[in-house]
């Protein structure tokens, strides 16, 4: 009798433990998301106050089209992030591509590049002015702002692709030079093929990232080159959580988000289609 009781109450427990998971999760989730969506909220408040919502109203979003340094700061964000996309996904693709057959001295390369996961930011920000000013002559501005992004970019990219190729069957490639096809022509016809939703993701990640960044890019900013997220957090800095402020916060969240939904749609059915 104690041990049918004791199965019943692991059967109950089991049967509740979904319930718990499921209100850990909401929780989390909460937690995460809901300052985002206050925000959200507040951007369409008709008032100037942060705190209280009296009214809808789209006149903050009007005020931001109208604001030639927003405009200009959002330009130079999305040409930076689209040229840090373009490198880093083209370098990351070649040195994945370098880092798959063993050399000597592989692990030391992979530790390297796999270093600005795990630098602090602003040791990362320090490093790149001095280097950019002081050793390569790189004015303060899109430039040294494109190496930076890059840099830190860069190891997402090689991450992405090299978990892609570790699932590359290499008899096609094998198939491929049975056949008579010379190297290049393997990797424009069987490997570039696979690697391209890596690529994309990859790619994808760089401009997020690139989009979204602050800190290192607060230390190479120029005159008349600040990223939009620099511009933001100075405005904060000095004049408190405005309004304005509140709507190009949420306008930059919503741009991040449909950018990287589109890249993983897009990516996921070029993965199915090569899977057919």
């Amino acid at each position: 009798m104690t041990v049918e009781h004791a199965g019943r109450g692991r059967r109950a427990a089991r049967g509740r433990r979904p319930w718990v998971l499921l209100a850990a999760v909401v929780g989390a989730y909460a937690f995460l998301y809901a300052p985002i969506l206050w925000l959200a909220l507040l951007s369409f408040n008709d008032s100037r106050s942060v705190s209280t919502f009296t009214g809808f109203s789209l006149r903050w979003y009007a005020e931001l089209l109208t604001d030639g340094q927003v405009l200009d700061a959002l330009w130079l964000t999305v040409r930076l992030a689209a040229s840090t996309a373009v490198v880093a996904a083209v370098l990351g693709t070649l040195a994945a591509w370098a880092l798959r057959r063993p050399f000597r001295g592989r692990g030391l390369w992979s530790t390297v590049l796999a270093m600005p996961l795990v630098v602090p930011e602003v040791v990362l920000g320090v490093s790149l002015l001095a280097f950019c000013v002081k050793l390569a002559g790189i004015p303060l501005g899109f430039g040294a702002l494109l190496a930076a992004h890059v840099t830190f970019s860069l190891s997402f990219v090689v991450i992405v692709v090299r978990a892609r190729l570790a699932g590359l069957d290499p008899r096609l490639e094998e198939a491929a030079a049975d056949l008579g096809a010379g190297p290049l022509t393997r990797w424009r016809t069987v490997t570039l093929p696979v690697l391209w939703p890596a690529i994309g993701a990859g790619a994808a990640f760089a401009f997020v990232l690139s989009f979204d960044d602050v800190v290192t890019s607060s230390y190479l900013s120029g005159v008349g080159g600040t990223p939009l997220p620099v511009l933001v957090y100075g405005q904060a800095s000095r004049r408190g959580v405005s309004p304005e402020i509140v709507a190009l916060s949420t306008s930059m969240v919503v741009l991040s988000t449909v950018l990287l939904v589109l890249a993983v749609l897009v990516v996921a059915r070029r993965a199915r289609h090569l899977d057919r």
